[in-house]
């Protein structure tokens, strides 16, 4: 059974300049198996999370999740991957993945393959697994000490930042439902936003701020 991810069209060629020390990185912008979506991954209070980045159709909204007062929520800025912790001593990750098709949650694993792939595979119940692979459209995101912490460490006790108009940019971001609009490039320009930086390009910014992603956390 093959679980439709909220998620790849597979790109020609992989993001310029990576290298095979990043080959084990699971963070940045990753196009979704049937290209309808980017997913931003990055480390965020010792996990790993995951966050609709950009939208082919935008002005999604989450309307086959269970809890009514959700289902009017934009799927722009939304969490996918929730809460991945890694496996010691192999380079996967697993917690949970949220399906946006039907509102469900999964069990589910991620494994990065070489530095441009990476294997999303989710479970009911412990089987009935299926998956997809993911290509990277962005470059791998650093480590903020302010938003992440060290592999296997406590969670902080400290107050998370606290999000400045990441509700907005989710909510003022969207077009008409029915418009298309161009795949984000990597940035590359001096001008461009950085992964992880909110700009004009960019309305999610640093995932590790969103109220849905700071507030699991803490």
């Amino acid at each position: 059974m093959r679980l439709a991810l909220y998620t790849g069209l597979i790109l020609a060629g992989g993001y310029a300049g990576l290298t095979p020390a990043l080959a084990a990185d699971p963070t940045g912008d990753w196009r979704v198996a049937d290209g309808v979506a980017n997913i931003r991954v990055a480390q965020c209070y010792g996990s790993m999370w995951g966050a609709v980045s950009w939208e082919k159709q935008p002005g999604g909204r989450d309307q086959n999740n269970p809890d009514v007062s959700k289902k009017n929520r934009p799927t722009l800025g939304m969490a996918t991957l929730i809460d991945m912790k890694k496996k010691p001593g192999v380079d996967q990750w697993e917690g949970q993945v949220y399906n946006a098709k039907d509102g469900q949650l999964y069990s589910a694993t991620i494994t990065p393959v070489g530095p441009d792939q990476l294997e999303i595979k989710g479970c009911v119940m412990g089987f009935l697994c299926g998956g997809e692979t993911w290509t990277r459209v962005g470059p791998p995101i650093p480590s903020n000490p302010a938003n992440a912490m060290a592999k296997g460490g406590a969670k902080s006790s400290s107050t998370a930042p606290k999000p400045q108009g990441a509700q907005a940019a989710q909510g003022t971001a969207q077009a008409p439902t029915g418009a298309t609009t161009p795949a984000p490039a990597a940035p590359k320009s001096a001008g461009a936003a950085k992964p992880g930086q909110k700009g004009a390009a960019d309305p999610v910014g640093d995932i590790c701020l969103l109220p849905e992603i700071a507030g699991f956390a803490h």
